[in-house]
């Protein structure tokens, strides 16, 4: 595996590549652990060649957030991409990838998803997001994209995105890889003292009590996530929101709804958890299985 730094010689590997299969691309911001390096599993299934990049971006940062503090671990990360078999790894310096100051920097917005949810409590957040893929993807122009869906609307926002912008590109959602006790793998799981990390498998826990509420034919979907909330708080959470929602739309389900998720996100202590849950609603019935790796 290389590791390059500059677009220009990114680009001129990935001719080179080009010429021999299609390109499988994963972005990340470092710190790898098993989620990651599933995602580059599924890319390396789906492409020839797999481009992975660490870039840890200060567009989708807020000002009191952990950009300083966010945990940056180049050397190990290269040892695991390596061990998975990717040919070049996109390391890119903040000059690099906004030669002009962030503030000056042109920005990709994804109007209405962006600003529900995460983007709720996170302004810019989603925007940050769009802006820095956009332009990974303009300097990688892979064939496919691997993302996780533990970042749902992420996900969401990509798909829209690339909708859009009719980029040539086809964006793959894998399910979330788990601890042992359900916990969604996650980098800033290290910020949880170890008597949160006994509680952490909480939130998990707490939405596939709500599936199962969903499957026994429960519809008051306003109700179920107020429950859902005080569940989360009396356990020491402290919530951000949950909402069921049309898993399409990401809006409230309406009577054409085919499959709902849950989608949530809880403070615990300095760690700020999300995790979700799909529901396909013929499974109301018991003849469909919950995709309760997600």
């Amino acid at each position: 595996m290389r590791t390059i730094e500059q677009t220009a010689a990114l680009r001129e590997e990935l001719a080179s590549l080009r010429a021999r299969g299609e390109i499988g691309f994963v972005p990340t911001m470092g710190n790898l652990h098993q989620g990651h390096l599933q995602l580059v599993r599924e890319a390396k299934r789906r492409a020839r060649h797999v481009v992975a990049s660490i870039f840890v971006n200060p567009l989708q940062f807020g000002p009191e957030e952990d950009l300083d503090k966010y945990p940056r671990t180049l050397a190990a990360d290269q040892e695991a991409l390596t061990a998975e078999g990717v040919s070049l790894l996109f390391t890119p310096s903040v000059e690099t990838l906004y030669p002009v100051p962030l503030e000056q920097q042109t920005r990709v917005s994804v109007p209405g998803i962006s600003s529900l949810y995460c983007g709720a409590s996170r302004p810019g957040h989603f925007d940050g997001v769009a802006t820095v893929v956009c332009k990974l993807f303009n300097i990688v122009q892979p064939d496919i994209a691997v993302f996780g869906r533990k970042d749902y609307q992420q996900l969401a926002v990509i798909r829209r995105m690339v909708g859009d912008l009719a980029m040539p590109v086809e964006i793959l959602g894998v399910d979330t890889v788990r601890e042992q006790d359900g916990l969604a793998m996650s980098s800033r799981n290290q910020y949880l003292r170890p008597e949160e990390r006994a509680l952490a498998p909480g939130l998990y826990t707490t939405l596939r009590g709500g599936a199962e509420r969903i499957r026994a034919g429960e519809r008051d979907y306003r109700q179920l996530a107020a429950d859902l909330r005080t569940q989360l708080d009396s356990m020491g959470f402290r919530s951000d929101y949950i909402e069921v929602v049309d898993a399409d739309t990401l809006l409230s389900p309406g009577p054409e709804a085919r499959c709902l998720a849950i989608l949530a996100a809880a403070w615990l202590g300095a760690a700020r958890l999300i995790d979700n849950v799909e529901i396909p609603l013929a499974a109301a019935g018991g003849s469909s299985q919950e995709e309760s790796s997600r």
